[in-house]
């Protein structure tokens, strides 16, 4: 079984041999918890793949609202990608530094939700791109500014109300991102959080169980259709993934466009926003 949509992935060696491609742009999108101590920024400027940009999902969000990297207006999105350099015409190939494409993901969909389909991950990310020697720089370069034209489709987002809406019923499938332990609300969660526990009736496919333990790397299209299957996931049904943010939820997306799976939304306040509304269901 191949990939339906293999160019959502390209390998470092392709990279590698379209860095100076004059329709290629490659972004960094390395985002760390705020707990973890780490300069995402700082980080980026000390080494990047040689023409990347970075873009900051915390940055490019809306800020009126409470949550982190909440989802930007299609104003906001555009103006940031005109800025990168990044817009109509380009392929952009995302990568971060998190092991497991994590807000590379959400950058790729972000991408996707405002209508630039010519959007790709890179495989393995960073670490791979350094364990195999490739180049690297610690010179950002001052990015052209590209036009942006943004086309939203709005069937690959959903918010709150909408997920209540599903709940009882035979059509869209909630799927949660998270770790079994947060899922059953028996681990801590790394967000201040109300309650703990899941949405009533979803399943559990925590993100990392599609991707191999080398870098990151995403298994398969056999075994992602498997790993969907054996979690309970009718992949017939159209799809709602959650997660604690909205950015593991993405790894998920992403995985399943790879095997043709593309009826398949993002909750982006997910648990964060979930879990601290307090007449909203939950289960444990």
């Amino acid at each position: 079984m191949t990939y339906a949509n293999p160019d959502a992935l390209v390998s470092t060696a392709w990279l590698e041999e379209h860095l100076n491609a004059p329709d290629v742009r490659i972004v960094d999108a390395t985002y760390f918890m705020p707990t973890s101590g780490r300069d995402m920024r700082a980080e980026f400027e000390a080494s990047h793949i040689p023409g990347a940009v970075h873009f900051n999902i915390d940055e490019v969000a809306d800020k009126t609202k409470a949550k982190s990297h909440a989802l930007p207006t299609a104003e906001i999105f555009s103006s940031a990608c005109r800025s990168l350099g990044l817009g109509d015409g380009q392929r952009i190939v995302v990568y971060d530094k998190s092991g497991g494409a994590m807000a590379a993901s959400r950058v790729w969909w972000l991408m996707h939700l405002f209508g630039h389909k010519d959007v790709s991950l890179l495989d393995g990310g960073f670490g791979a791109w350094v364990s195999e020697g490739r180049p690297i720089d610690d010179l950002p370069r001052p990015p052209s500014r590209r036009h942006f034209t943004p086309r939203v489709n709005t069937t690959l987002v959903r918010d709150a109300q909408q997920v209540r809406a599903t709940l009882g019923k035979s059509g869209e499938l909630v799927v949660d991102a998270r770790s079994p332990g947060r899922f059953n609300g028996t681990d801590a969660e790394p967000w201040e959080v109300a309650r703990a526990g899941h949405i009533p009736g979803s399943v559990n496919l925590p993100f990392g169980a599609i991707q191999t333990k080398e870098h990151g790397r995403f298994a398969d299209a056999e075994t992602i259709k498997a790993t969907f299957e054996q979690a309970g996931v009718d992949l017939d049904r159209p799809l709602i993934v959650s997660c604690g943010s909205g950015v593991t939820a993405c790894v998920l997306a992403l995985g399943a466009y790879l095997i043709g799976k593309e009826d398949v939304a993002i909750y982006d306040g997910s648990w964060v926003e979930w879990a601290n509304l307090s007449d909203y269901p939950i289960e444990r």
